[in-house]
């Protein structure tokens, strides 16, 4: 068999991250829904599974959020056996690979609505931040089935998305607080007000 994947646990109790032993993407999508996955069969898939909520795909990992009317000991093994099965029927592949056009047309699109992010030029502070968040931060997110975005800074508060397993994670706010808001204090001092998630 060419893929093996185990099952993890992350901070959020809905959001399992089952994690390949051979690369699955080359960027981060979240599906909140099937058609959203159109151009990825095999996220398609799984949501074919009736207690499948989202999912987040990402480098090694897909994380999946199941309903709440269903307990992890019913569905794990199905679910883990199932994703294994869909990988080894497929060609080893990287599922993001053709991704990328659609992606930069909705950003071209969104620029087309607002003018002032049409060539985004960000400013030394901003730089510094996405520098620590990708450095410090994203690594540690990701571990937890998870990703978070730069979205912007303005008047001393960073905007962040969070998407997979953080998205709607009890433990968020705390991480929010205690870990990427006091990280980016003590790194870059009184600038930085507040670290606030909008949603993606």
């Amino acid at each position: 068999m060419f893929y093996s994947i185990y099952a993890e646990s992350t901070p959020n109790p809905e959001v399992m991250k089952f994690v390949s032993n051979r690369m699955l993407a080359d960027k981060s999508l979240e599906f909140l829904k099937p058609s959203e996955a159109k151009k990825i069969p095999m996220v398609q898939k799984i949501f074919s599974l009736p207690f499948v909520e989202s999912i987040f795909l990402s480098s090694n990992f897909i994380s999946i959020k199941k309903t709440n009317n269903i307990e992890w000991g019913e569905i794990i093994l199905e679910l883990r056996n199932f994703i294994t099965k869909i990988l080894n029927e497929d060609d080893i592949q990287n599922y993001t690979e053709n991704i990328e056009i659609e992606k930069e047309k909705k950003i071209s699109e969104k620029k087309d609505i607002d003018p002032e992010k049409k060539n985004v030029i960000y400013s030394e502070i901003e730089q510094d931040i996405i520098g620590l968040l990708n450095e410090y931060i994203k690594p540690a997110v990701e571990g937890d089935g998870g990703a978070i975005e730069f979205d912007s800074f303005s008047n001393g508060i960073v905007k962040v998305i969070l998407k997979g397993a953080c998205s709607g994670c009890p433990s968020s706010t705390a991480t929010l607080k205690h870990g990427i808001e006091s990280l980016l204090k003590q790194k870059l001092g009184e600038e930085i007000k507040e670290v606030v998630s909008i949603n993606g």
